[in-house]
């Protein structure tokens, strides 16, 4: 199999959140974990100070301001600088045991912001509930 690229990745849990019915993105699951009292509050100042690096290098997109229904993805061509930022929250995510995913896509859906570092990309927010395929087998 040829190497896959891909143009864009998020980071996500598996819980949705309410305003996109999506799946919450890294900084949304460490703000629950810390506002449930969940982690440690050496562990919530070390968080804390990563949300701080983030508000300060990256720009907040308008839509998410607005808690419009969007979902925001790092660029790959040009995000290590992010994503090797980013691993401290994800191990922290780990040892509270709180699942996430990498998602990595070519199309995320119409962008309407980007910047250096990101993108935000609208969510359809009706949801679409298909009925179950036959299955193939007789039985």
């Amino acid at each position: 199999m040829s190497e896959l690229h891909f143009k864009y990745v998020r980071i996500q849990g598996k819980e949705l959140a309410r305003n996109t019915m999506y799946a919450k993105g890294v900084f949304s699951m460490c703000w629950q974990l810390l506002q449930n009292g969940t982690m440690s509050e050496s562990d919530a100042n070390h968080f804390r100070e990563i949300d701080s690096w983030f508000a300060e290098h990256l720009p907040w997109p308008p839509q998410c301001k607005n808690q419009e229904p969007v979902v925001c993805w790092f660029k790959t061509s040009n995000s290590e600088e992010m994503l090797l930022k980013i691993k401290p929250a994800l191990i922290l995510l780990e040892k509270y045991q709180h699942p996430y995913y990498l998602v990595f896509t070519n199309d995320p859906g119409e962008i309407v912001y980007e910047d250096e570092y990101q993108i935000a990309a609208k969510v359809d927010v009706k949801l679409q509930i298909e009925e179950i395929q036959e299955p193939w087998f007789s039985e």
